[in-house]
């Protein structure tokens, strides 16, 4: 069985102030208080912060994510920030392809491989977010979306380039629904497999992240399931307890 260390990443969405910065300040005196997590711990604050989130998660180990790309490293594309730019500021993760972005902004998976290639054109690891809806999984067709997913959202540098992939079930985000640890299981197995078709030995070793709705109270179960490498935290990183606690967890 290939080992594989753990990550967990919070993503705080659109929800960040500078006094949010204290919140990270008791993150890392928890991290460095006791016994070293087990885990890598990534920090994916909104733009404004990003740069002060790198500095001050540096001396702890918290590395800083962006939580989204442009596809071009350049150009006029008013509001937009490309991976460069992620990269310039101090990030060496970047989320693509969040429920979100595909639901608010109508994200295709090819626009999602696109910003993923442009994410390690800068040197940066995408976290490439999959998942099925409820209408999906209700019809039988969640495999089916998810494989789908992985094979349009991924791009073939994935063979030579460090990504990360998140199954976040889209009706489990911030609804405090969580699918069973056999459904976990069942779609995370799935993903594995579809991954080592593509990419061969390769493929055993990336990084399968579960997100949705993973709590406190939950993270431990969630994150002993076979082929759950890590978490995609969001509302629950917003709280150094909650989010240490889940890094506890691992």
């Amino acid at each position: 069985m290939t080992t594989i260390s753990p990550l967990i990443a919070g993503n705080w969405k659109m929800n960040g102030l500078t006094h949010s910065l204290g919140e990270l300040t008791e993150l890392a005196r928890l991290l460095t208080a006791g016994e070293a997590p087990r885990a890598l711990v990534v920090v994916c604050p909104p733009a404004t912060l990003l740069a002060a989130v790198a500095a001050q998660g540096a001396s702890s180990g918290i590395i800083a994510g962006g939580q989204d790309c442009h596809v071009n490293a350049s150009g006029a594309h008013t509001g937009d920030i490309a991976a460069g730019m992620l990269a310039d500021a101090g990030a060496q993760y970047v989320i693509v392809g969040h429920s979100e972005r595909r639901t608010d902004h109508a994200e295709t998976d090819d626009e999602v491989r696109a910003k993923a290639e442009a994410a390690i054109g800068a040197g940066l690891k995408p976290i490439i977010c999959v998942g099925e809806t409820e209408q999906q999984r209700d019809a039988g067709d969640a495999e089916a979306v998810v494989i789908a997913q992985i094979d349009g959202a991924i791009p073939d540098a994935a063979e030579q380039h460090e990504i990360i992939v998140a199954y976040e079930p889209i009706w489990a985000i911030g609804t405090g629904r969580t699918p069973s640890l056999e459904e976990i299981a069942q779609i995370h197995r799935v993903i594995r497999d579809r991954l080592v078709e593509r990419f061969g030995e390769r493929g055993q070793i990336i990084r399968i992240l579960y997100g949705g709705s993973l709590k406190p109270h939950n993270a431990r179960e969630i994150l002993a399931v076979e082929n759950v490498n890590g978490g995609l935290v969001g509302g629950a990183s917003l709280l150094a307890k909650d989010f240490y606690t889940i890094i506890s967890a691992v």
